[in-house]
């Protein structure tokens, strides 16, 4: 994901406090922190209760298991074929290809978000193996910029386009610190005036709001409920070591896939061929994989984690084998959606595959450095890997495992293909 698309708000201009320019900023960042957050938790709501008639209630009245082969495959072939719908017919075509899209970007035309919102929902529901956050931080974007320009057309495009970034951000991890790091990372190397808090300021009331309007609502949880780790020792360190720069070649294993997989769905060229191979193929690797390989994957996660030393080595090899490969080939045949809540599922898989084949290894130390390690392969994003490893881990202790571990496992991804392409589908370094 590019984090160089997610742009900071404007800079004080010279001659001017601070504080002056700073607190006419609360009020919108406010309202695009809570609005944004309503979308985000309104389109989830939508999309929960979809798969509730899709995945239960249907199977149920059919008289058909809802989590057997048969009813994946035909549910996922189905959903190919109602987005494929969505982007052929719809107008705006449900935006851009999702391949050479990440975190923020540019702002859509606002006929688009309609578009981009049902095939993103269509293919939450249907058991797509993407995430809701790129489609919903599109859309925050393409509304804040477009009524924000109408309400108050003072203001710079560039600062409704980080709020609403920020904001979505803060929503969809229930916290603004993600936000803080994403824009963080943005802000390198980008010439400015003012303190990095004097820029960070308004996106950070915007992912404040939108993470406590989550909070109050929602009350997420990204933790796994593994066992703490209380006393970090040398092993640690090594296991940390070894499992995130292994996880990180597993990880780039789908970056160098990706275009070969992505070229071939683009010789089909219309969408009603396309998405439906697509949802075929993922109906067959959901087959493969069962019914844990499905969905954007966090609560996956979660019933994944739940049952350590309940699975063999081998089950876990095929979820996180599968997960990638389902990974890659959402993403390939232009399904709508995130990338980073499936490669969480990855990651936890290959980290307690290590702990299956080597059980001193802490499995909070596992879990944690492997997802570490595959999100660096496939965002990128360095701040957002160690992150979400930490929250996954919910302990304290493994956060400098975590700090030590992402510098071989970056060294290792740095310069090589991403899980994003450009304009000419050639992968992105």
């Amino acid at each position: 994901m590019a984090t160089d698309r997610v742009q900071p708000a404007p800079s004080a201009p010279s001659g001017e406090t601070p504080l002056r320019v700073l607190l006419p900023q609360v009020l919108p960042a406010v309202v695009v922190g809570a609005a944004a957050s309503l979308l985000f938790l309104g389109i989830s709501a939508l999309a929960e209760q979809l798969q509730g008639v899709l995945w239960d209630d249907l199977p149920d009245a059919l008289g058909i298991g809802g989590h057997s082969s048969l009813w994946i495959i035909i549910m996922l072939t189905a959903t190919g074929i109602a987005v494929g719908l969505v982007v052929w017919k719809v107008p705006g075509h449900a935006g851009p290809d999702p391949a050479s899209t990440g975190l923020g970007g540019p702002p859509l035309a606002p006929g688009v978000v309609p578009g981009l919102l049902l095939a993103s929902t269509l293919a939450l529901a249907g058991g797509v193996s993407l995430g809701p956050e790129n489609p919903i931080i599109a859309t925050n974007i393409a509304l804040a910029y477009w009524l924000g320009r109408k309400a108050l057309p003072a203001v710079p495009g560039a600062a409704w386009v980080a709020l609403a970034a920020s904001a979505t951000i803060g929503a969809l991890f229930g916290t603004p610190v993600a936000a803080a790091l994403v824009i963080s990372e943005a802000l390198a190397g980008q010439p400015g005036r003012g303190s990095l808090w004097d820029r960070l300021f308004a996106p950070l009331v915007a992912a404040g709001t939108g993470a406590m309007t989550t909070q109050l609502l929602a009350e997420p949880s990204f933790a796994l409920g593994l066992p703490p780790l209380t006393d970090p020792g040398w092993g640690d360190l090594l296991g940390s070591l070894v499992i995130a720069s292994a996880a990180a070649v597993f990880g780039l294993g789908a970056c160098y896939l990706f275009p070969h997989v992505h070229a071939a769905f683009g010789r089909l060229r219309h969408p009603m061929l396309m998405l439906p191979l697509g949802g075929l193929a993922l109906g067959l690797l959901g087959a493969l994989g069962g019914p844990l390989t499905l969905f954007k994957g966090l609560e996956e996660t979660k019933e994944l984690a739940s049952s350590i030393g309940g699975w063999s080595s081998g089950e876990l090899a095929r979820f996180a084998v599968v997960k990638l490969l389902a990974l890659v080939v959402a993403a390939s045949c232009c399904f709508r959606g995130g990338r980073i809540f499936p490669a969480v599922f990855i990651g936890a898989a290959f980290g307690l595959l290590a702990q299956a084949l080597v059980p001193e290894v802490h499995p909070a130390v596992a879990v944690s450095s492997a997802v570490l390690g595959v999100l660096l392969a496939t965002t990128r994003q360095g701040w957002i890997s160690l992150f979400t490893g930490a929250v996954l881990a919910a302990s304290p202790a493994v956060l400098a495992l975590l700090c030590i571990a992402s510098l071989p496992a970056w060294l290792i991804v740095t310069g090589r293909p991403q899980l994003e392409l450009d304009d000419q589908g050639r992968s992105r370094h």
